[in-house]
């Protein structure tokens, strides 16, 4: 399978990031668009992840002190499997460390966890509940 992943320049690729993330988060998962939609995509670089030329793919990055936070990682159903994801998560690796970043940070579905310690990350701290879905912390060292 081809891909392309590459930061979402034009409103338009954000309109299609933010599509996905609702399809995928609201639809699927039972988020709320309020809890989705939380005021801080204005502040955030987005990758968008399209595969013959449809969106297969997005989360965000934002930047806090030297930490890079992944957030809003997803994948379209008929995506998932085909290493799309570690493909998009090691893109935000490297724009991270390229922006100084030293350590990235992310809120991870327990359920993925595994998915996350395959491309370095270790999970620290309790579970707590973010949209009603269990959730740890995770972190690693860039780059």
């Amino acid at each position: 399978m081809m891909w392309t992943i590459a930061e979402a320049a034009t409103e338009a690729d954000r309109a299609a990031c933010l599509a996905l993330r609702i399809e995928v988060f609201c639809g699927e998962q039972g988020v709320t668009r309020e809890e989705e939609i939380d005021g801080l995509d204005d502040g955030a670089r987005h990758l968008l992840a399209t595969v013959a030329g449809s969106p297969g793919g997005t989360l965000r990055l934002r930047f806090q002190g030297e930490a890079a936070k992944v957030e809003r990682v997803c994948v379209a159903g008929a995506h998932r499997g085909t290493g799309l994801g570690a493909a998009l998560m090691r893109e935000a690796l490297r724009l991270a460390a390229e922006a100084g970043a030293t350590e990235a940070r992310l809120g991870a579905q327990v359920a993925v966890i595994p998915f996350y310690e395959r491309l370095g990350f270790t999970a620290h701290g309790p579970e707590y509940l973010d949209a009603r879905i269990p959730h740890r912390n995770m972190t690693r060292p860039l780059p």
